[in-house]
């Protein structure tokens, strides 16, 4: 579950960093790196509830 939160965090800069690019600067292919970011961050999510529910067991 550590390096499932480590890869989120790492994601989640990313994901930060070129979400920002695009509302400040206009940036299409940030945007584009965002989004796909944001996907993947929805997987770990998946992955870190499911590890969470069976560390509470």
């Amino acid at each position: 579950m550590e390096e499932i939160l480590k890869k989120a965090a790492e994601l989640y800069a990313a994901f930060a960093a070129d979400a920002n690019s695009q509302l400040e600067k206009g940036n299409k292919a940030a945007g584009t790196r965002a989004r796909k970011a944001s996907l993947e961050l929805e997987k770990l999510m998946k992955e870190f509830r499911k590890a969470s529910l069976l560390a509470a067991k």
